[in-house]
């Protein structure tokens, strides 16, 4: 499971918000990638996560984007510990 600390007026970098004009949350990126790259190498997958959260400006350590590349490529669900500040 990972963990990020997220402010409250940039939530819709983490989570898709139709209100939002916000255009790369990090879920709707996550979910298109696990739905395209499910069973593919973690080596692959891992660049893609990192450019997501590059976009959506989070800061998510190695350690979580590697175990979310994991879960995609196992086709499991990951789970993401979120506090707003």
């Amino acid at each position: 499971m990972g963990e990020i600390s997220i402010e409250r007026q940039h939530l819709d970098h983490l989570l898709a918000d139709s209100a939002s004009t916000y255009g790369a949350p990090y879920q709707r990126a996550y979910a298109e990638l696990a739905e395209a790259r499910r069973g593919r190498p973690v080596a692959e997958i891992l660049p893609l996560l990192r450019q997501a959260a590059d976009q959506a400006l989070l800061g998510f350590t190695d350690a979580d984007l590697h175990e979310q590349a994991e879960a995609i490529s196992a086709g499991e669900q990951y789970v993401l510990r979120v506090t707003v500040a």
